[in-house]
């Protein structure tokens, strides 16, 4: 029996422009806008690029980025919740006034992600079951929490949380910030689930043609409940955060961070349309945001004009959002 060898030419794999997506191009982009802002600050202030401050920036990113991220699956699948920054006030407040007769971490961690769940199963259940429009919803239902929170209170600030409840917002592991831990186990958490499980791909489905998705026996009200109902919970996490931070609960005190939130979404690539974004772009959309305001600050521009640059920011990001889905349609 004669046998030959066959020499097999080993498999050569080659990764060439066409396989990369176009997310990696749009983060490797966001990435080098980053890197611009910081190069571009520090040629007047070399202070900006010092550790210290970079961490700083990372810091402030993950509280908003944990806000956004909610927010930001409730973007893909089609809806928005603009009711986060009241959420992240009623949450605050509940929370503070447990812990303030308590004294107990645990229950006012509890509390404040039962306030997160009960708003966002609200919300959840007028949109997906009674159909009604997110935005006028959510809206809505910004008032509501945010009448809520100021009643609640009564106009009086709460001070001085224990030790370990602080420790959420402003501690530190290995020299880490907890809160920026917390924003990288999201990311490597959520962004694979995002994209792999049936969840996630139904998601997508659901933001891109929520017709075909019903059709397709997509289930549309369950996922979009949880889609708001971790929006809620997400602002909540939030406001246990910011508590931590400032020790401190003012009425009204993440109303304000509506705007920011909506941006870091959309500068990350998140669609208004639905259907498109990823965590790692809202995260990346969070960092910019927060480092063009660091920087405003570095460069003693007045305060005042940050909230006209991040509304700048927003419209431009919603401009590039409307140019994309139609090259998306051609």
């Amino acid at each position: 029996m004669i046998t030959q060898d066959i020499k097999k030419e080993p498999q050569r794999f080659s990764v060439t422009p066409e396989h990369i997506s176009p997310e990696v191009y749009a983060s490797i982009a966001r990435i080098g806008l980053v890197l611009i802002i910081f190069f571009a600050v520090s040629l007047t202030n070399p202070n900006f690029f010092s550790w210290f401050n970079v961490l700083s920036i990372l810091r402030q990113s993950s509280f908003l980025f944990v806000l956004a991220s909610g927010a930001t699956l409730v973007l893909i699948a089609g809806g928005i919740d603009l009711s986060v920054g009241a959420t992240v006030s009623l949450s605050a407040a509940v929370c503070a006034m447990v812990l303030q007769s308590t004294g107990s971490t645990v229950l006012g961690i509890g509390s404040a992600i039962a306030v997160g769940l009960a708003v966002g199963i609200v919300n959840g259940l007028l949109i997906a079951i009674l159909r009604l429009r997110p935005f006028l919803v959510t809206y809505g239902m910004l008032w509501v929490v945010s009448g809520t929170g100021l009643w609640l209170m009564a106009g009086t600030p709460i001070t001085g949380f224990p030790a370990a409840f602080r420790s959420v917002g402003s501690g530190f592991i290995l020299g880490v910030p907890v809160t920026i831990i917390v924003m990288i186990a999201i990311i490597l958490i959520g962004s694979p689930a995002l994209r792999s499980t049936t969840f996630g791909t139904q998601l997508y489905m659901m933001g891109s043609n929520k017709t075909a998705a019903t059709l397709s026996g997509v289930p549309v009200v369950r996922n979009l409940l949880i889609s708001y109902i971790l929006s809620g919970v997400g602002a909540a996490a939030a406001a246990i955060i910011l508590l931590g931070r400032v020790n401190s609960a003012d009425p009204g005190m993440g109303d304000s961070y509506l705007l920011p939130c909506m941006a870091a979404i959309l500068i990350g690539g998140t669609s208004l349309f639905g259907g498109v974004g990823t965590l790692l772009g809202t995260a990346l959309g969070a960092i910019i945001l927060t480092t063009v305001l660091a920087a405003m600050n570095m460069l003693l521009i007045p305060s005042q004009w940050q909230p006209l640059v991040t509304g700048v920011a927003l419209i431009f990001a919603v401009l590039v959002d409307a140019l994309m889905k139609q090259l998306r349609q051609q």
